[in-house]
């Protein structure tokens, strides 16, 4: 039998789920569903994002992206509108609605980080950053790759 090499890729994923899990409970006061902030959140960022860039920027797939943006603009949070220049091309923009509830979620996010990074030092939080990045960095060129084979 195989032995796993280290741990740290399983206690990234429990941290995520716990986040993840938190995160859709409490959102559904506001009525998102599961998932649904991730892509908010970085419509309201990125304003005028289109859906390929979106899915790259969240490591999802185009179906996945697809149907959220959709439930999205059902609930009333986003709006699409046709790229000016390449008219094949749908840009996402956040409605009022998605700019009001967007403060609430940052403050959720930033609740999280707090717990998370409970009793670190500032000098802990940023080579833990600093890591976790260059982590990210590395399997994201793996992904690159298997996505465009």
């Amino acid at each position: 039998m195989e032995i796993l090499h280290s741990q740290i890729l399983r206690e990234i994923g429990g941290l995520s789920r716990c986040v993840q899990s938190i995160s859709d409970l409490k959102f559904k006061e506001i009525n998102l569903q599961k998932g649904q902030f991730t892509f908010l959140t970085r419509i309201c960022e990125n304003a005028g994002i289109n859906q390929i860039d979106l899915s790259n920027l969240l490591k999802v797939d185009k179906t996945t992206t697809t149907k959220a943006v959709q439930k999205l603009i059902e609930a009333g949070y986003i709006n699409k509108k046709k790229d000016d220049i390449d008219k094949r091309m749908w840009r996402l923009y956040p409605k009022k609605k998605a700019l009001d509830i967007y403060p609430f979620i940052i403050e959720e996010e930033n609740k999280h980080i707090q717990i998370c990074f409970h009793n670190f030092s500032s000098e802990e939080k940023e080579f833990v950053y600093k890591l976790v990045k260059k982590m990210r960095e590395n399997i994201e060129n793996h992904w690159k790759e298997i996505k465009n084979s």
